[in-house]
């Protein structure tokens, strides 16, 4: 029985401790470094990608190395998952970055349903 609450409690750390990261890059990052005066933005925003990658990359590369060092099976597997999860977002990241990704599609269709509803 205590096996199975620390457990369970590990695999709860581990997705909450993951769940603040994706908060911190994806909301922190850019509140951080987008500073506006008005309608006009004064920040970088290569800063701001750059940023978010090395997050991406760090959260990717600590999950898997906790995957490797400090946890058992189920926790392992979960850290794995995570360590994919980060590493997928990292590669999206810099296929939109490159060119290689994007939301002309997206724009085009939302276009489309202003124009007609």
């Amino acid at each position: 029985m205590a096996g199975s609450r620390t457990d369970f409690m590990q695999r709860f750390l581990i997705k909450c401790a993951n769940g603040i990261l994706l908060v911190i890059i994806f909301i922190g990052v850019p509140a951080i470094t987008g500073a506006q005066l008005g309608r006009w933005q004064i920040s970088s925003a290569p800063e701001a990608q750059l940023l978010m990658s090395w997050g991406l990359g760090i959260a990717a590369a600590g999950n898997a190395l906790a995957a490797m060092f400090l946890f058992k099976s189920k926790q392992r597997k979960l850290c794995w998952e995570w360590a994919a999860a980060f590493g997928g977002l990292l590669g999206i990241q810099y296929a939109y970055l490159h060119g290689h990704l994007n939301f002309d599609w997206l724009k085009r269709s939302l276009l489309w349903l202003q124009k007609h509803f």
